[in-house]
């Protein structure tokens, strides 16, 4: 993790606790030289965010770790993107109906994010898609859903910012090719990604509207694409069915 930039102290220390929960615990001397930082410039912010409890010291190992401060603020930002049992059942029905992962995701300032999974052994989500993710948009199925919904100069701009990276053999990386698929999301409706985010595995998202049409969220499945061949239709009627019922719960009306 090279910075590409001159970063302030505020920016160096969420760095440095990006270094540390990415590697499950680092010594100052990993930190910088993950971030290119000079030694004592790391002990200084490290011991800062130890005082602070956002870090813990382990000195026998010369490590530092996360501290308990980052669990309560995780637990406040579950509080506040928390979602009814009502809706929490309608994503548990769409696993069980489709015997698919199944997700929600929510806006959240200018992204779309991971707030509630349902999966099983059997059809277990994608490795990375947990609680809070929002990452490489032009790669998943809901990610798909929110560049689609930003009109082509929103769209530029949150594209250089975060690039195209490519993640698997199939992932889109031209920027022409995505806006030829971007279009026909926003014309039907519906958003696929067949291995572009994870070889090996598919997935398929529609949106979730507010009463003015305005995007508030997604509901996805993913499952591997062998058991998807064929059931398009169907995995997409599903899939609207469940986010105009997420809709109106959202909303405080009643499913039909």
């Amino acid at each position: 993790m090279q910075p590409d930039s001159p970063k302030g102290p505020v920016e160096r220390a969420l760095m440095v606790l990006e270094v540390v929960a990415e590697r499950g615990g680092a010594s100052a001397k990993e930190i910088a030289h993950s971030l290119d930082l000079p030694l004592p410039t790391v002990y200084r912010i490290a011991n800062s965010l130890v005082d602070s409890d956002y870090l813990v010291h382990i000195r026998a190992e010369s490590r530092y770790e996360l501290g308990t401060k980052l669990h309560l603020l995780g637990q406040s930002l579950h509080r506040q993107v928390g979602i009814s049992r009502p809706v929490a059942r309608e994503i548990t029905r769409l696993h069980e109906d489709t015997g698919f992962a199944a997700y929600l995701t929510v806006l959240r300032g200018a992204e779309l994010v991971i707030v509630y999974v349902v999966d099983s052994p059997e059809c277990p989500r994608l490795p990375a898609m947990h609680f809070g993710f929002h990452d490489v948009p032009h790669s998943t199925a809901f990610g798909k859903i929110l560049l689609a919904e930003q009109d082509v100069a929103g769209r530029e701009l949150y594209l250089n910012r975060y690039g195209m990276r490519g993640l698997t053999a199939n992932t889109i990386t031209d920027r022409a090719t995505l806006e030829d698929e971007l279009r026909d999301v926003a014309l039907r409706g519906v958003a696929w990604e067949r291995e572009e985010f994870l070889a090996g595995w598919a997935c398929a998202a529609v949106p979730v509207r507010d009463p003015h049409a305005g995007l508030i969220g997604a509901v996805a499945v993913s499952a591997r694409p062998d058991r998807l061949t064929g059931r398009d239709a169907t995995v997409e009627a599903k899939l609207r069915n469940v986010a105009g019922r997420v809709s109106r719960l959202l909303h405080g009306a009643h499913p039909r």
